[in-house]
């Protein structure tokens, strides 16, 4: 891996499938070429990617961000790593009815674990996975601030949360002094889903950016994270096609836009739908197991929109 001074990109590496999915060969040559150009931020879980393991238990994302750490002396200061807690099942074959959640203690042997798996001794942004409702946010909270306090945790976000959970989290962390919640992370895309419906793969009834949440996000500073941006490659691969959930009149029109401006840049849709979440301050996560398509999304971020492109694909007629 060269290391050049490149300019950090706002985009996210996503390493869910590291270790399951993908082999170390290939998480380690995506992690480089990430770096080389500009990446920062790394997102993986604890339960990452229990689904897929042959233990029915999370861990082999972190192991491999770990041991590609190991390998890689002094890269850990130009990258920043967050992982998240509370989703992962309890035995296998248990989630989601039974999961670890996000008691204090929970919380605090997840982050553990995650740090021995990680072979670090600080995690830069620790997220709350999904909502616990057996568990007041107010302990929770209590448990993100002892971590917090000794720099065992850098910053602390909420996925898949609704947005008044987040406003009485962020009320008790200031009541404390503790350092508040200040990110969200929520399914996010360019096209919207008929009303009453989720996407594949989200079963978290707040897991999808809400004009709410989005609005409760840029009223309080909130960073905001999109994950599955791009459908899984549906904008402009032919062998996938665009889930039904979002088969409605809106649709025809928000593809009819994509595509003449994606025309108009010489560019992918897909990397139009990148550009257009960054103009909008989103982080997009980056999902792919393949150099080429990292590299297309890389450079997703280099496009620049024109205020009325961006009004355009806001508001298509």
């Amino acid at each position: 891996m060269t290391l050049q001074n490149t300019p950090a990109s706002p985009l996210v590496l996503g390493a869910m499938s590291f270790g399951t999915l993908v082999d170390d060969d290939v998480s380690f040559a995506l992690l480089d070429r990430f770096v080389e150009r500009g990446g920062v931020w790394i997102d993986t879980a604890d339960c990452y990617s229990f689904w897929a393991s042959d233990t029915g238990h999370g861990g082999a994302s972190e192991s491999v961000i770990g041991r590609w750490l190991g390998e890689r002396p002094g890269v850990r200061t130009r990258v920043r790593l967050s992982t998240k807690v509370g989703a992962e099942p309890l035995w296998p074959g248990s989630w989601p009815e039974h999961r670890t959640g996000l008691s204090p203690r929970a919380i605090h042997q997840a982050v553990e674990g995650s740090l021995e798996r990680l072979g670090v001794d600080m995690v830069d942004l620790l997220w709350l996975h999904q909502e616990d409702r057996a568990v007041p946010i107010e302990q929770t909270v209590d448990g993100l601030a002892s971590l917090t306090s000794r720099g065992t945790v850098a910053r602390v976000g909420a996925s898949n949360h609704p947005a008044w959970r987040i406003e009485r989290a962020r009320a008790h962390a200031a009541s404390i002094g503790s350092v508040p919640i200040d990110a969200f992370q929520l399914n996010s895309t360019y096209l919207r889903t008929r009303p009453g419906t989720l996407p594949p793969g989200v079963i978290h009834p707040f897991g999808v950016l809400s004009d709410e949440q989005r609005d409760f996000a840029v009223a309080n500073g909130l960073e905001t994270w999109a994950y599955t941006p791009l459908l899984s490659g549906a904008y402009d691969n032919p062998a996938k096609s665009i889930p039904e959930v979002y088969e409605h009149p809106g649709t025809e029109r928000r593809l009819a836009v994509l595509g003449r401006i994606a025309d108009a840049h010489g560019v992918e849709r897909g990397q139009v739908v990148l550009a257009w979440l960054l103009a909008h301050g989103i982080r997009p996560i980056l999902g792919g197991s393949k150099l080429d398509q990292l590299d297309l999304a890389m450079d997703a971020a280099g496009i620049a929109l024109a205020a009325e492109e961006v009004a355009d694909l806001d508001a298509p007629v």
